[in-house]
């Protein structure tokens, strides 16, 4: 069983390079229409095909659309819940027998369904690395990387975020001790908060991702894809064993690159919030190169 998973901390422009790489041929996914329709998921099986049909008005964006899904329900559903929201990053030691069986054939019996050379799953939040990393040991693993403060923005933007409803009720559990004294320093401040989610599971990627090699972990920055698509594809392309033929080239050209919310978090924020929000996560921004 060939699989991939293309990961990231979420609002990092993982569904967009997802989106195009299961347009490949050689590509199967788990869809929405068979998360949605649990009676109807042996159709997923034709998901592919649908989704590389462009004159289908269900695979259009803006719309309630055919298209490659994260399967939260989908799993929690088939496999266990402990995918869906952990309240912290899942490790090998989270992995019974009874699970890693119940995973790795749910997977397998997907592989085969959907009869394509590869499986893609895209997922993003905690890293979940050395648990999937442990199930799947052949799998690879290409970790969508956004500057920090553009994802911190956005997540100030989406509902499911939940910082605002304070740490005893979001996703990302507990704060460490370090976290917590900035959290308090900056009068609880929810621009930083969204830094530290951000910090907290970048962190959880830093750590999981040290066990692989780079035959098996490929950590792609959103902003250098959008200044070289073709570039960066055929460089995820390479590393998970597809080919950039033909088919997928034409397939590639009906996708819209737009650089315009690239720093959009320079107005989304203003100075004093921007600043706070850097103040926090600095040392992270400059790891990754971002300055």
């Amino acid at each position: 069983m060939k699989l991939s998973f293309i990961v990231g901390t979420g609002r990092c422009g993982s569904t967009l390079l997802n989106e195009i790489i299961t347009k490949h041929k050689e590509v199967g996914f788990f869809t929405n229409f068979e998360e949605r329709h649990e009676k109807l998921e042996f159709l997923g099986k034709w998901g592919g095909a649908l989704y590389r049909n462009n004159h289908l008005a269900l695979t259009r964006t803006g719309r309630q659309r055919f298209a490659p899904t994260e399967a939260y329900r989908l799993i929690a559903r088939n496999v266990s819940p402990i995918y869906v929201q952990p309240y912290r990053d899942l490790t090998s030691n989270d992995l019974t027998p009874w699970m890693k069986d119940r995973f790795y054939n749910y997977f397998e019996q997907s592989y085969k369904k959907y009869n394509k050379p590869m499986f893609i799953h895209k997922y993003t939040g905690w890293s979940r690395i050395g648990f999937f990393a442990e199930i799947f040991p052949q799998a690879k693993f290409v970790h969508i990387v956004r500057d920090g403060r553009a994802v911190a923005s956005s997540w100030l933007q989406m509902k499911w975020w939940g910082g605002y409803e304070g740490i005893n009720n979001w996703l990302w559990g507990p704060l460490s001790d370090e976290h917590m004294k900035e959290w308090k320093d900056s009068n609880y401040s929810f621009v930083t908060l969204a830094g530290l989610s951000w910090k907290m599971l970048m962190e959880s990627y830093e750590e999981a991702s040290s066990i692989l090699g780079k035959d098996r972990y490929l950590m792609i920055k959103y902003e250098d894809f959008l200044n070289a698509p073709v570039e960066k594809m055929k460089e995820i392309l390479e590393f998970t064993g597809l080919e950039w033929t033909p088919d997928f080239e034409k397939q590639f050209s009906k996708f819209q690159i737009r650089t315009s919310r690239k720093a959009a978090y320079n107005s989304d924020l203003n100075n004093s919030q921007l600043h706070d929000l850097e103040n926090c996560i600095s040392d992270m921004l400059e790891r990754y190169g971002y300055s």
